[in-house]
Protein backbone atom coordinates (compact mmCIF):
# COMPACT_ATOMS: atom_id res chain seq x y z
CA UNK A 1 0.00 0.00 0.00
CA UNK A 2 1.01 3.59 -0.67
CA UNK A 3 -0.23 6.56 1.32
CA UNK A 4 -0.30 10.05 -0.16
CA UNK A 5 -0.90 13.31 1.66
CA UNK A 6 -1.24 16.59 -0.21
CA UNK A 7 -0.64 20.02 1.24
CA UNK A 8 -0.18 23.59 0.12
CA UNK A 9 -3.59 24.43 -1.26
CA UNK A 10 -5.40 27.66 -0.52
CA UNK A 11 -6.67 30.92 -1.91
CA UNK A 12 -4.47 32.73 -4.42
CA UNK A 13 -5.06 35.75 -6.60
CA UNK A 14 -5.01 35.51 -10.39
CA UNK A 15 -1.45 35.73 -11.63
CA UNK A 16 -0.09 34.49 -8.33
CA UNK A 17 1.81 31.35 -7.39
CA UNK A 18 1.26 28.36 -5.18
CA UNK A 19 3.24 25.20 -4.49
CA UNK A 20 1.55 21.94 -3.72
CA UNK A 21 3.35 19.08 -2.00
CA UNK A 22 2.59 15.39 -1.93
CA UNK A 23 4.22 13.30 0.79
CA UNK A 24 4.32 9.61 -0.10
CA UNK A 25 4.85 6.71 2.28
CA UNK A 26 4.49 2.94 2.30
CA UNK A 27 5.56 0.49 -0.41
CA UNK A 28 7.09 2.90 -2.88
CA UNK A 29 9.50 0.51 -4.56
CA UNK A 30 6.90 -0.49 -7.17
CA UNK A 31 5.79 3.05 -7.95
CA UNK A 32 6.72 4.19 -11.46
CA UNK A 33 4.82 7.44 -11.92
CA UNK A 34 3.55 10.16 -9.62
CA UNK A 35 0.82 12.38 -11.00
CA UNK A 36 -1.28 15.40 -10.24
CA UNK A 37 -4.92 15.53 -11.23
CA UNK A 38 -7.62 18.09 -10.55
CA UNK A 39 -11.37 18.17 -10.41
CA UNK A 40 -13.55 21.25 -10.50
CA UNK A 41 -17.17 21.20 -9.36
CA UNK A 42 -19.38 19.64 -12.00
CA UNK A 43 -16.44 18.54 -14.12
CA UNK A 44 -14.56 15.33 -14.62
CA UNK A 45 -11.18 14.70 -13.05
CA UNK A 46 -8.43 15.72 -15.44
CA UNK A 47 -4.69 15.17 -15.56
CA UNK A 48 -2.45 18.12 -14.77
CA UNK A 49 1.12 16.88 -14.65
CA UNK A 50 3.12 13.76 -13.86
CA UNK A 51 6.70 12.72 -13.25
CA UNK A 52 8.53 9.45 -13.42
CA UNK A 53 9.60 8.19 -10.03
CA UNK A 54 12.66 6.54 -11.61
CA UNK A 55 13.76 9.04 -14.24
CA UNK A 56 13.28 12.67 -15.20
CA UNK A 57 10.44 12.16 -17.62
CA UNK A 58 7.50 14.50 -17.16
CA UNK A 59 4.08 15.11 -18.61
CA UNK A 60 2.03 18.31 -18.68
CA UNK A 61 -1.48 19.03 -19.76
CA UNK A 62 -1.64 21.63 -22.49
CA UNK A 63 -3.80 23.65 -20.12
CA UNK A 64 -0.91 24.15 -17.68
CA UNK A 65 2.23 23.72 -19.77
CA UNK A 66 4.53 26.68 -19.34
CA UNK A 67 2.86 27.71 -16.08
CA UNK A 68 3.11 24.65 -13.84
CA UNK A 69 6.19 22.60 -13.00
CA UNK A 70 6.27 19.15 -11.45
CA UNK A 71 9.35 18.09 -9.51
CA UNK A 72 10.29 15.42 -7.02
CA UNK A 73 12.63 14.75 -4.16
CA UNK A 74 13.16 11.00 -3.97
CA UNK A 75 15.09 11.29 -0.72
CA UNK A 76 12.07 12.90 0.90
CA UNK A 77 9.50 10.80 -1.00
CA UNK A 78 7.84 14.03 -2.01
CA UNK A 79 6.45 15.38 -5.26
CA UNK A 80 5.76 19.05 -5.85
CA UNK A 81 3.58 21.04 -8.19
CA UNK A 82 4.71 24.62 -8.63
CA UNK A 83 1.83 26.65 -9.97
CA UNK A 84 2.65 30.02 -11.50
CA UNK A 85 0.51 32.56 -13.31
CA UNK A 86 -2.59 30.88 -11.98
CA UNK A 87 -5.96 31.65 -13.50
CA UNK A 88 -9.52 31.33 -12.17
CA UNK A 89 -9.97 28.26 -14.37
CA UNK A 90 -7.28 26.53 -12.29
CA UNK A 91 -9.68 26.48 -9.35
CA UNK A 92 -10.20 22.85 -8.37
CA UNK A 93 -9.40 20.16 -5.88
CA UNK A 94 -5.93 18.88 -6.70
CA UNK A 95 -5.11 15.23 -6.14
CA UNK A 96 -1.79 13.47 -5.96
CA UNK A 97 -1.70 9.93 -7.30
CA UNK A 98 0.77 7.07 -7.63
CA UNK A 99 0.93 4.44 -10.34
CA UNK A 100 2.83 1.18 -10.71
CA UNK A 101 2.12 1.39 -14.44
CA UNK A 102 3.74 3.63 -17.03
CA UNK A 103 0.87 5.86 -18.09
CA UNK A 104 1.05 9.52 -17.15
CA UNK A 105 -2.32 11.00 -18.01
CA UNK A 106 -4.83 8.18 -17.48
CA UNK A 107 -6.47 8.35 -14.07
CA UNK A 108 -7.59 4.72 -14.21
CA UNK A 109 -3.94 3.61 -14.28
CA UNK A 110 -3.23 5.17 -10.89
CA UNK A 111 -3.86 2.83 -7.96
CA UNK A 112 -3.25 5.19 -5.06
CA UNK A 113 -4.77 8.59 -4.41
CA UNK A 114 -4.51 11.29 -1.81
CA UNK A 115 -7.47 13.06 -0.27
CA UNK A 116 -6.95 16.21 -2.29
CA UNK A 117 -6.19 19.83 -1.53
CA UNK A 118 -8.37 22.74 -2.58
CA UNK A 119 -6.95 25.49 -4.77
CA UNK A 120 -9.08 28.57 -5.30
CA UNK A 121 -7.98 31.32 -7.67
CA UNK A 122 -9.93 34.48 -7.04
CA UNK A 123 -9.43 38.17 -6.46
Amino acid sequence: QVQLVESGGGLVQPGGSLRLSCQASGRLRNVNVMGWFRQAPGKEREPVAAISWRSVSTYYSVLVQGRFTVTKDNAKNTVYLQMNAVEPKDTATYYCAASTDNYYDIAEKYEYWGQGTQVTVSS
